[in-house]
């Protein structure tokens, strides 16, 4: 073989390469048949090693108290990285540490990359487990001095070498086309698995080894999104260990990147992921509430949303719902105190501005009262009409739709042209209904604003 690997091991402080220091790294140059050069050193980090990595890898912080700093050794790992594949078990790892440590010293590596757990998966399947301990004795590998830089990377050319004579479907060099994109892929995420997946708007699951789904995202192209998660080398801990978890990947189609937005808030709230953090925050909403007292007046009550009692509108905030309920009593003369305006029942205060005209005394009848509340819902549902807003579908053969009802969303899905429903119910019958939140809400009230020809309203 004309090109040279570097096969490389290294001891760290830490998981991740920002806030961590290497302790030991070894490097073995192979040909493809043999090894041809090699350089291992203690590295200090100039940082405590934590007391449970010294348990592990036996280097402990007296060890390296006269080993050289990366900053001294950076020129000489740069030149044996630099032109030649990157060679390691779960290559992501070592590659992330060793050129953000480079990077701190001015040195640019730019090397295609192999995995040695990946290439073990197609190369040889059928084992137990790709661990690189368990492996080799899956294969009969000797590690001498394991969690030590240079007994791991001398065991990897071994493995190595065997991968490389039993490669008859040429995974290698496959690995090595730049366009597969294979080097960045997580350990567990094999480039067939990618290639399924569309280039449509969508929703994605990324799934620990447990199948537990622990992240949601949405994508104007699935596959392009999906790719971006594994194709930089961010060193921060968070995105080295959210990548170490993900063993599956999963996906809905959409027909429209809004559909995908709305599907990917309804499932983060559905299904609660450990790593959704930011969107996972419950949605603080209130709502305004009719009710009839013992005298038959009709009342109007301001509280928390509950799922399970019917209101008439909704609002984001406190403030909100007192703010468009002053108006609403101004303009339709209600009572203050019948409107939840005004806590105490004594001396209302519309009626010393002339506002109320007497039902929380008595002084007003009935049913004029409870027809000026009436209109006053009914004013205001009108500001809220029930649509659809139809789009592209999955496929040229059919549309999506999104039902919204007095401002809320109510359902989605997919019909034929010819069965694009123009009645609320029937709409309601054709598509799956899906709960409606706040960013929901704004979502579609941006979209019909900026794209009024595909709001359909409603009978």
């Amino acid at each position: 073989m004309s090109r040279l690997y570097a096969i490389v091991d290294i001891e760290t402080t830490g998981s991740h390469a920002n806030a961590n220091g290497i302790t030991e790294i070894a490097i073995y140059i192979h040909d493809g048949e043999n090894v041809v050069d090699e350089y291992q050193t203690l590295i200090n980090p100039k940082q405590e090693i934590p007391v449970f990595i010294q348990s592990l890898t036996g280097i402990n912080d007296e060890m390296v108290k006269s080993a050289p700093t990366f900053e001294e050794v950076a020129p000489i790992i740069f030149d044996y990285l630099d032109g030649r594949v990157f060679v390691a078990h779960n290559v992501n790892f070592d590659y992330s540490f060793i050129n953000h440590h480079l990077k701190r010293e001015g040195f640019t590596l730019n090397s295609k990359k192999l995995c040695t757990v990946r290439l073990a998966r197609k190369i040889l399947p059928g084992l137990p487990s790709y661990s690189l301990g368990k492996l080799c004795r899956s294969l009969n590998i000797t590690i001498e001095n394991r969690h030590r830089a240079a007994g791991d990377a001398l065991a990897t050319t071994v493995l190595f070498k065997m991968m490389v004579d039993a490669d008859e479907h040429q995974y290698i060099d496959e690995a090595l086309n730049a366009k597969t994109k294979e080097e960045v892929l997580p350990p567990y995420i094999s480039r067939l698995q990618l290639e399924g997946i569309p280039r449509q708007p969508g929703v994605y699951y990324f799934k620990d080894k447990k199948d537990k789904i622990i992240y949601v995202g949405k994508a104007k192209n699935l596959y392009k999104r999906i790719l971006s998660h594994f194709s930089n080398n961010d060193t921060h801990k968070n995105k080295q260990d959210f990548l170490r978890e993900i063993r599956k990947i999963s996906h809905q189609v959409c027909g429209t990147e809004l559909q995908a937005l709305i599907l990917e808030n309804v499932e983060i709230k559905r299904l609660w992921p450990e790593k959704n953090k930011a969107a996972k925050h419950p949605e603080k909403r209130f709502a305004l509430y009719k009710y009839e007292d013992q005298n038959g007046y009709l009342r109007l009550a301001i509280g928390k949303k509950n799922k399970y009692v019917d209101s008439v509108f909704l609002f984001s905030s406190i403030a909100e719902a007192q703010r468009l309920m002053r108006l609403w009593c101004e303009k339709f003369t209600l009572c203050n105190i019948f409107c939840d305006l005004q806590k105490s029942n004594i001396g209302c205060i519309g009626l010393e501005n002339k506002v109320c005209k007497g039902a929380c005394i008595l002084q007003e009848a009935v049913e004029l009262y409870n027809q000026r509340v009436n209109l006053m819902i009914k004013e205001v549902m009108k500001e809220l009409p029930s649509y659809l807003i139809v789009d592209q579908g999955r496929n040229k053969f059919e549309k999506s739709c999104i039902l919204v009802e007095k401002g809320a969303l109510c359902g989605m899905g997919y019909v034929t042209e010819k069965e694009v429903p123009t009645d609320l119910e029937i709409a309601k019958l054709k598509l799956t209904p899906y709960p409606s939140y706040l960013a929901i809400e704004k979502l579609l009230s941006d979209f019909v604003a900026n794209h009024p020809q595909k709001q359909v309203l409603l009978n």
